[in-house]
């Protein structure tokens, strides 16, 4: 894995409108209490090995950066390699679904160029899943792909407009297109390429550098061979309110939280120096996730709650997502909403939404 760069892009938006990330970028929204989405993506690389990591920032990128900072908690902060931190750029045309601006790889070619590697892996960081990349790379390695992508095979009851999906022919990719329901091939926004070929289609594609690296491929299956690499374990796209909230709750399955988070293949993230939960006297948990800090005095339902949560006497918390440093107060109920950090709910206040409609409290300043 020496000779394999990480490529991790961060600044991209969501084609309809989203109010988790109007103050935040996608990457660093936080999941399942103590994590951030850019966590899985960035895992992924580090467990395969991978120990040099460029990842694109967004125009937001405060909350990437104290995230992340010099990669200490990923085993990056090394003096040959590491995470290298790079500027991205805004989205021209592209807007509407891409991830992997062929701009960006331009404004970024000294990463490529002053790193010496055979092949780069690259990915999003709003997909929610843990894969063995060293697996994936080795058969692109072992194949005659050009380029090797990440798939699956989108389950029952999903559709997602805004996932890129496939259609496959004598095993290779033939056509792309933005929208995937029940059945397609989707891509799970992760392919390696080889140094050449990389370079190749930089160089194809340049005078177009505003659009993703997938859009003008369409033209060109013909002479670059791309092949799918089916996955078949829990993944979760994380595009809208909806989706955030539903891989949240999918958490509470053990089943899916003990697939999702190995020992073999942890997930890391930001370490904080946070005391224990408390749980008083008088209160009930059921089917939680409950972070650090967090104080319950009250009831807590089929719930995830992020760090230095408070939970005060009589509180009612069901079905919701409660975020860092929020505080819900005496005999509040909140059920089916999501309620953004540093909130603080008044006493007596009821905040409910519906299975089909969640309830978003947005985030509060201090």
């Amino acid at each position: 894995m020496k000779r394999v760069l990480g490529y991790i892009t961060c600044n991209y938006s969501t084609m309809s409108y989203n109010p988790l990330e109007e103050q935040r970028p996608l990457a660093s929204l936080p999941f399942a209490g103590r994590y951030r989405l850019l966590d899985f993506a960035l895992s992924n690389m580090v467990n395969a090995g991978i120990r040099k990591v460029g990842m694109v920032m967004p125009t937001m990128y405060r909350s990437v950066v104290d995230h992340v900072e010099a990669g200490q908690d990923w085993g990056l902060n090394l003096k040959r390699g590491g995470l290298f931190l790079m500027p991205g750029t805004p989205f021209g045309t592209a807007r509407s679904g891409g991830r992997f601006l062929l701009r960006d790889i331009l404004n970024n070619r000294p990463f490529f160029v002053r790193n010496d590697y055979d092949y780069a892996v690259f990915s999003s960081a709003n997909f929610v899943y843990n894969v063995d990349l060293k697996a994936m790379i080795e058969a692109h390695k072992q194949s005659d792909a050009d380029i090797t992508v990440l798939t699956q095979t989108v389950p029952e009851g999903r559709e997602d407009p805004e996932v890129l999906s496939f259609e496959i022919a004598d095993g290779l990719v033939s056509r792309t297109r933005f929208g995937a329901k029940a059945g397609d091939t989707a891509f799970l926004d992760c392919f390696v390429i080889g140094r050449e070929k990389l370079r190749e289609l930089v160089r194809w594609y340049s005078s177009t550098d505003y659009w993703d690296i997938f859009q003008p491929l369409n033209a060109d299956t013909y002479r670059v061979k791309v092949k799918p690499y089916y996955f078949e374990g829990y993944a979760a796209p994380i595009f809208s309110m909806d989706e955030f909230y539903h891989a949240n709750m999918d958490m509470l399955n053990p089943d899916i939280s003990s697939e999702l988070f190995p020992a073999d293949r942890s997930v890391k993230t930001k370490t904080h120096d946070t005391s224990p939960a408390k749980h008083e006297v008088g209160s009930k948990v059921s089917n939680a996730l409950i972070s650090a800090g967090c104080r319950i005095y009250g009831e807590v339902t089929n719930s995830v709650l992020g760090r230095n949560v408070i939970i005060e006497p009589g509180a009612q918390v069901s079905n919701s997502i409660i975020m860092q440093g929020a505080k819900v107060g005496a005999d509040v109920v909140v059920d089916y909403a999501i309620v953004d950090r540093n909130n603080e709910i008044p006493a007596g206040m009821v905040m409910k939404g519906t299975p089909q409609f969640i309830f978003y409290q947005e985030k509060h300043h201090n």
